[in-house]
């Protein structure tokens, strides 16, 4: 089976059944062309090198997401290190510089697997519920209500304790910060309801004959308390999902750029240098088939521009000395000499990926007025429960 590596010259994907490749201190090395394989033949050391650089550079950021400081788009002012969840809240904390980590995949997951087992549990609670509910009739003559009972405590159980028990831990933590918040309201309600139901179905005779039914049971509201951690699980993962896939966004972003470019000094001589190193002001030229660095002007030289990732044009766009040229693009046809003019954080690619990055930590304005409301409408719930 073949599989796509990088090109260790120009940066680029290519497959290793690739008829150019060479074998260099017992390790296969695969490039796009004979140019490539070529260069590499001329000097190997220098671009082992160069990936030695971009390795430690990649462990160095994985030991730097540990020290990323993680804010909450609806509450700046809580600010902690590394990801969680908002103490005032409870959503997931957004990290306030652009970094992909695993954590949020892992919450994806393990949101993921709670909601899939959840759901498989509550909904044989619900079925029984609603048929003992309104059309007892269809139950078998064997099922009794003291058994459908049994059975649906069984099946949401888990459901409560396991399933809930993210929901759980933030309703706790908002109760000890006193910033009650919607998951107060969520672990209140279906924690109350699963322990009624459970001293129900464990004590029925203590409570009140008006309460009982014909048979001295008393209804119980296991499908309820099931149900709506079920539902609530579903909106975690849809919104857990639907930042997973601004993240893959953002690095397939990150991917547009390539790892290198190739410098010409003032003697003439060229260098293939890490992206990091390049300056504004530097001459930078730009082979037929690669992309473009950074963003500049074109000093030398005539091509065809691939300029799709920024436009969307499908047509290459003629390129000649004086005009601007964007980083990430792909030069098609000639060799062009470029000055570079805005490099690192200041390029158009660069502006692309914070824009995009900031619209994932940022909230709807109806979702601040929520948490407004949530503020005064849970302690008004909670204490017409308690007069109640």
């Amino acid at each position: 089976m073949h599989t796509v590596v990088k090109d260790i010259v120009c940066g680029m994907d290519v497959s290793t059944d690739t008829k150019f490749h060479t074998l260099y201190e017992s390790e296969n090395y695969y490039f796009c062309s004979e140019h490539c394989l070529h260069k590499f033949n001329e000097n190997p050391a220098k671009y082992i090198e160069v990936k030695k650089w971009h390795t430690q550079k990649s462990q160095d950021k994985t030991h730097e997401h540990k020290d990323v400081v993680y804010t909450c788009p609806m509450h700046p002012e809580i600010q902690q290190t590394g990801p969680g969840s908002c103490p005032k809240c409870g959503m997931a904390l957004e990290a306030m510089d652009i970094v992909i980590d695993d954590m949020e995949n892992e919450e994806l997951k393990d949101m993921t697997k709670r909601i899939k087992g959840s759901a498989v549990l509550a909904l044989p609670v619900f079925v029984l519920a609603m048929s003992a509910d309104l059309m007892p009739g269809l139950l078998p003559a064997w099922l009794k209500m003291s058994l459908v009972q049994w059975i649906m405590f069984v099946f949401a159980t888990p459901v409560v304790v396991w399933g809930g028990w993210p929901f759980f831990a933030r309703g706790i933590q908002s109760l000890r910060t006193w910033n009650l918040n919607m998951f107060t309201l969520i672990s209140l309600g279906v924690g109350a309801a699963w322990i009624y139901s459970v001293t129900e179905l464990l004590f029925p005779g203590i409570f009140p004959p008006k309460m009982q039914m014909s048979n001295g049971l008393v209804d119980v509201y296991f499908e309820a308390a099931a149900v709506i951690i079920t539902l609530v699980l579903l909106g975690q993962v849809l919104e857990l999902r639907a930042r997973s896939q601004t993240n893959t966004a953002i690095q397939m972003l990150l991917g547009l750029a390539p790892n290198t470019a190739r410098i010409v000094r003032e003697d003439g001589s060229e260098e293939d240098i890490p992206l990091e190193y390049v300056h504004v002001g530097d001459v930078i030229r730009i082979r037929p088939g690669e992309k473009i660095p950074v963003d500049g002007v074109v000093m030398e030289g005539e091509s065809h521009i691939d300029e799709s990732m920024v436009t969307g044009e499908p047509i290459a766009i003629k390129k000649m000395k004086g005009e601007k040229v964007i980083g990430a693009t792909v030069n098609t046809t000639g060799s062009l000499l470029i000055k570079a003019e805005k490099v690192g954080a200041d390029t158009l690619l660069s502006q692309i990926i914070e824009m995009v990055a900031h619209a994932q930590r940022s909230r709807a304005p109806i979702q601040k007025l929520a948490d407004v409301v949530s503020g005064y409408f849970v302690p008004i719930v909670v204490m017409i429960a308690l007069l109640a």
